[in-house]
């Protein structure tokens, strides 16, 4: 998601859980990095980071096909590809554009401040069973 691009889900908008996860200068366009974050609930959550065309994304650092990291994957045209069996999965929705996933990843919104890339982890695309 862009910077300031607000999450597709259907639910109410809950406050914002921003994160930092990463540096601007960890990053090299069109290739994710997979970094860690802490959801409310305590749990660890890793996400994918991309800067791709000038925007920002996030998105769950795991294939809903297999538990396989999409930061491992190839980023083009706006999708990132899970490495090992083909998937490939819409960076601003996390829905699967081909077999064999059929279900979506959450992805998250982002923002740049200063430095820092941070994660809003409070307003996924939809509410996930972590």
């Amino acid at each position: 998601m862009s910077a300031d691009a607000t999450p597709v889900g259907s639910g109410a908008r809950r406050d914002p859980d921003w994160q930092k996860v990463a540096t601007v200068d960890e990053f090299t366009t069109d290739l994710p990095i997979g970094c860690s974050a802490t959801l409310a609930n305590g749990e660890d959550l890793e996400i994918a980071i991309v800067q791709h065309q000038g925007e920002w994304f996030a998105i769950r650092d795991e294939c809903s096909h297999a538990k396989v990291p999409l930061s491992e994957g190839d980023v083009v045209g706006g999708t990132i590809e899970c490495y090992l069996h083909g998937s490939v999965f819409n960076l601003r929705t996390g829905q699967p554009e081909n077999l064999p996933a059929t279900q979506p990843v959450p992805v998250f919104p982002v923002r740049i401040d200063g430095d820092d890339v941070l994660v809003d982890l409070a307003n996924p695309s939809f509410d996930a069973d972590w």
